[in-house]
């Protein structure tokens, strides 16, 4: 491969945020050792870092060290470089010792996030889970905006059975991402699984909602993706409410009026995705008209 089609192909990983880490340190150490960066201008730095930490994911810590040189006599005292070497210190030095390492960058930099995020990682590989969530909320306290430290507590809470606190994890969530149907789809399973049925089919209609609103004629088309998802956890929660009308509520959420019209909606809704002529989702179809016990 030529030097201008390796940068090529290393530019588009970075833009497209793709790991591809052995290709990465395959093509990269040929630029490297041909001062081929330098072809990059200002971007030589972003490919050393992309270079960097794609040879400390495969082992290749020699090339991670020559990045990091490079790095830090172009950019000595820098927040990222000092981020990227407490990474390359994971690799080969004690838990103790790069947490101490973190710890004097916070007192040098508080609001460095990113070390704050390297600090929480390495807790939670190698601390108890509670003292994980600890700082995590702390964390959270600080740097609210991250959507994805509420994701990653949440995640904590489900792993430790503590459905409730995952949901309000989730529910900040909600509030920073209003417009992402993903979240609400991740809510509202989650609510089912913690046993509010009544919240669970609510959040699956608002995902539906969400999905199918600009769709002309929902009705006459297949659902798909997120939103055949959502239909059937409608249809989950919508026989477990028929079969059982006093299911409680922790979140106080009254089930929905007309559940057996939104039963047969969401029934309608899966059946249709399933009558489409595509070989691989008919192959499904006898199961699911077995489990929707109506004869289509």
């Amino acid at each position: 491969m030529s030097l201008s089609s390796a940068l090529k192909t290393l530019a588009n990983y970075r833009a497209h945020n793709t790991r591809a880490s052995q290709d990465v340190v395959d093509k990269g150490s040929i630029i490297l050792k041909s001062n081929g960066a330098r072809k990059l201008g200002d971007d030589s730095w972003a490919f050393l870092e992309q270079l960097a930490l794609a040879a400390i994911d495969i082992g290749r810590l020699d090339v991670a060290d020559e990045c990091l040189k490079q790095l830090s006599d172009k950019f000595p005292g820098s927040p990222r470089v000092c981020v990227l070497t407490g990474i390359r210190m994971e690799a080969t030095q004690s838990p103790e010792t790069v947490m101490k390492f973190y710890d004097e960058l916070l007192v040098e930099d508080s609001a460095n996030a990113a070390i704050w995020k390297r600090r929480i990682s390495l807790r939670k590989r190698t601390d108890k889970i509670e003292k994980t969530v600890d700082e995590l909320c702390t964390y959270l306290d600080t740097f609210y905006n991250d959507i994805e430290g509420w994701l990653e507590l949440a995640d904590i809470y489900s792993s430790c059975n503590q459905y409730t606190q995952s949901l309000q994890a989730l529910s900040h969530v909600l509030l920073l991402a209003p417009q992402n149907p993903f979240h609400f789809l991740r809510f509202a399973e989650t609510a089912y699984t913690a046993g509010d049925i009544p919240l669970a089919i609510k959040m699956c209609l608002i995902v539906v909602d969400m999905t199918e609103r600009d769709v002309s004629s929902p009705h006459e088309t297949a659902a798909t993706g997120i939103s055949i998802r959502a239909w059937w956890g409608v249809k989950l929660c919508a026989r477990r409410l028929l079969a059982n009308a006093a299911l409680p509520s922790t979140s106080g959420t009254p089930a929905p009026k007309n559940l057996r019209l939104i039963d047969e909606l969401a029934t309608e809704r899966v059946m249709a995705t399933y009558s489409v002529t595509d070989k691989q989702t008919a192959q499904g179809r006898d199961a699911v008209v077995g489990w929707m016990g109506d004869t289509y």
